[in-house]
């Protein structure tokens, strides 16, 4: 969306990393290899879209057992950031980044998407959670349970993404709904992942629930065409 953008984790040198190289060079975003000499496969998910729903079903496996032990220069990968987005896959990477981004006093955008373990860690130095309606925290068997859990640990800004549903959210002096578009959705592989950064895209320069609104429109733009890439042309 025409922001410089860098992305800071584990490639390695696998064929299969070169795939990762290649897209995030077509797409202008620049990175940091944490592991550029780990030879093992990155993790790969198998995805199976139905056309007639947009629905989809995704078989992966997460970072859980390839975190990054590397120490990591913070001061020089923030020097120019407005905002950071981390989902917790590299937990301890993670909560580290958020550390120091909070001490130069920029954003910390959480992707809750699943839980995993010391989740906590890296929620409790949020500036703004969003959370898909899967997100269940131990204890916590309802969205509101959920966005209860997320409060009691002094996050700022929390909302919840349903779909085709309203956004729910509350921040320290309100909460409500926010509508998002209806369309004709065909694939909403990666919606959630392309709202997350629409947010952070918007919400420098709006207020939350604005950067809300904003983020549910290109994240329903995108459902309506297949694959992740396809909706950047309309940006152009």
């Amino acid at each position: 969306m025409g922001n410089p953008t860098q992305l800071l984790g584990a490639i390695g040198c696998h064929p299969l990393s070169s795939v990762i190289r290649d897209d995030l060079t077509r797409h202008g975003v620049t990175w940091t290899d944490l592991t550029p000499k780990d030879p093992l496969p990155p993790p790969v998910s198998a995805i199976v879209t139905s056309t007639e729903s947009g629905d989809r079903a995704v078989i992966a496996r997460n970072t859980a057992g390839r975190q990054v032990p590397e120490p990591v220069d913070w001061e020089g990968v923030f020097q120019n950031a407005a905002i950071l987005l981390v989902d917790g896959h590299q937990m301890q990477l993670s909560a580290q980044a958020a550390d120091q981004a909070r001490r130069q006093q920029i954003p910390v955008v959480v992707d809750a998407g699943s839980w995993k373990p010391n989740f906590e860690t890296v929620l409790r130095q949020a500036t703004v959670v969003i959370a898909s309606q899967q997100f269940r925290p131990p204890g916590c068997e309802t969205v509101e349970a959920t966005m209860a859990y997320l409060v009691s640990l002094d996050v700022p800004a929390v909302a919840v993404t349903q779909g085709p549903q309203p956004i729910r959210y509350c921040t320290d002096n309100q909460q409500g709904t926010l509508s998002v578009p209806s369309v004709q959705a065909v694939d909403t592989l990666g919606a959630g992942d392309i709202f997350h950064g629409a947010f952070c895209h918007y919400y420098p320069d709006h207020d939350f629930q604005t950067a809300l609104a904003m983020a549910a429109k290109i994240a329903a733009m995108a459902c309506e065409s297949i694959g992740t890439r396809a909706w950047l042309s309309a940006l152009r």
